[in-house]
């Protein structure tokens, strides 16, 4: 793929996603930050292919190891929030 039709998917997707994020209600966030979770997945997976090519330079490597780890800290931070706000909503005497 060139370079500039990877940087229109890019912004394509970016305009997209805030257009699709801004209609949602607030009742919903949760859901979202689940759903945005493993869409962060998919990043890690797409990150970890492009870092481990037998093409990649030190640069991508290094953008690359970036990207994992900021998209790892995103997908934890996320179900660490969904668990907490999961666990207000539950009742004291509740079994586990």
């Amino acid at each position: 793929m060139n370079l500039e039709l990877g940087l229109f998917v890019f912004m394509l997707a970016t305009f997209v996603g805030l257009e699709i994020i801004r209609k949602v209600s607030p009742l919903l966030h949760t859901p979202l930050m689940s759903l945005t979770n493993a869409i962060s997945a998919i990043s890690v997976v797409g990150a970890i292919l492009i870092t481990g090519s037998s093409e990649a330079t030190t640069l991508t490597k290094v953008l690359g190891f970036i990207a994992i780890t900021a998209v790892v800290t995103n997908i934890v931070s996320g179900f660490l929030i969904t668990d907490r706000m999961v666990k207000m909503f539950k009742k004291p005497g509740a079994k586990k």
